[in-house]
């Protein structure tokens, strides 16, 4: 069997080595001197209370600009489609007015069939 003092003495070397790897990853601020088991998991507590209300509000706000974008997106689309329209129809003005400058009309025919 093995020694139950051998395993006590072995666990508790374990829990240290395992609450020094959590006091370097809970900031300790100012009182960074000793600090009893309780205080470290009450401020480790703190901290990990502190990241997930840091990742929720991130979280949100990736929701939020997702929908934005989404919305910009919709814009952007309607705006291509009223362009591609202003510009369909800038051709045909276009069209119209490059027949006039030839002399002619599109609606009454050429100043000298207009005479007839």
């Amino acid at each position: 069997e093995a020694d139950p003092s051998v395993c006590s003495h072995s666990r508790r070397a374990q829990l240290r080595l395992c609450l020094e790897r959590l006091k370097g990853l809970v900031p300790l601020g100012a009182a960074a001197g000793r600090h009893t088991t309780l205080s470290l998991l009450t401020r480790a507590r703190l901290h990990i209370q502190k990241l997930e209300d840091q990742e929720r509000r991130a979280l949100h706000q990736i929701e939020q600009l997702q929908r934005e974008q989404r919305h910009l997106q919709r814009q952007l689309e309607k705006l291509g489609m009223e362009r591609v329209r202003i510009d369909s129809i800038g051709s045909s003005l276009s069209s119209e007015r490059s027949d006039s400058d030839r002399g002619e009309s599109p609606r009454w025919g050429t100043a000298a069939e207009r005479s007839v």
